[in-house]
Formats: C-alpha cells, structure tokens, sequence
C-alpha cells in the first residue's frame, strides 16, 4: 500500500502532472494512487525524487504481530 494520493493532494500536485513528469499515462498513475496497482521500486523512487521526499514517506507501514 502506497500514500501517493494523500501526498500529492497535501503538496498540491495532480496525477496528471505527476504522470507527465514519470513519462507515465494519468491512468497509470490514477492506479498506482489507489492503490489498485502498487509501482515497481524503481518507479517509486522516481516518484519520491520528483515529490521530493524520502521514498519511505511513500509506503504505508505494514504492522506484524510476530510472536
């Protein structure tokens, strides 16, 4: 799970900028933003850069109980 959505919405920057920016079709990008398609590491990175952030700002922590 991705916080591309949420983030792009608090720095003001729409999918279809974001998607011009990646090279990337709006529908590409509408999927990786809802969660329907999760992007390939390298593209994550791209979108980190281009947000300027830490790529890990982008990822929903995942919560294992291990006991």
């Amino acid at each position: 799970m991705n916080r591309i959505k949420e983030i792009l919405e608090a720095k003001g920057i729409s999918q279809t900028e974001l998607a011009n920016r990646l090279g990337k079709t709006f529908n590409m990008v509408n999927l990786y933003a809802t969660n329907k398609v999760q992007p390939p590491i390298p593209v994550l990175y791209r979108i980190a850069d281009i947000l300027k952030i830490d790529v890990s700002e982008l990822l929903i922590p995942n919560k294992l109980d291990i006991k």
